[in-house]
């Protein structure tokens, strides 16, 4: 019986050397993918740097329809997770060609050019004129704010806006 014990512990021993199978450990696979994904989103401030929420129950057709989806707010959902709108903007009229984007303001801009509600402003408009335009990549799209005096603000690209 003993023998038998020694024998089978022995093939089994050979079989599992033998098949090439190594031992492994846990196997670091690094961050979770991120990367842009498909239709427009709006770029909403969490305190800190911006976080991009989709849109996704309606059809947007122009940049005019995205600026006041910004201007809404974001979701009650977005909203609890601290989740704010810090673009305050008058009246205006959003032009999209290309990789530009023009923004002419009816008063003067009260923000820095510099400021996160900036940021939502340049990185929504953006990621839209890239959706609206395939040919634009929302890297590449430029986006200019006329006040109707003092100097223009811009062009800004999102990148400016994102930490990274």
């Amino acid at each position: 019986m003993r023998a038998r014990a020694g024998t089978l512990a022995s093939v089994l021993g050979i079989a599992l050397v033998g098949c090439g199978v190594q031992p492994a450990g846990v196997v670091g696979a690094g961050e979770p993918a991120t990367g842009l994904t498909r239709g427009i989103r709006l770029y909403f401030a969490p305190g800190s740097g911006l976080r991009d929420v989709p849109v996704l129950d309606r059809e947007v057709k122009d940049l005019d329809s995205v600026v006041k989806l910004l201007a809404v707010g974001p979701p009650p959902a977005e909203q609890r997770d601290g989740l704010t709108n810090l673009v305050r903007l008058g009246g205006y009229a959003v032009t999209g060609r290309g990789a530009r984007v023009t923004v002419r303001l009816e008063d003067p801009y009260a923000a820095t050019g510099r400021d996160q509600g900036t940021g939502q402003l340049v990185c929504t408009l953006a990621r839209a004129q890239s959706v609206l335009d395939p040919k634009a990549g929302t890297d590449d799209v430029e986006v200019t704010l006329h006040q109707p005096e003092g100097p223009s603000l811009g062009p800004y690209r999102c990148a400016e806006f994102l930490d990274g």
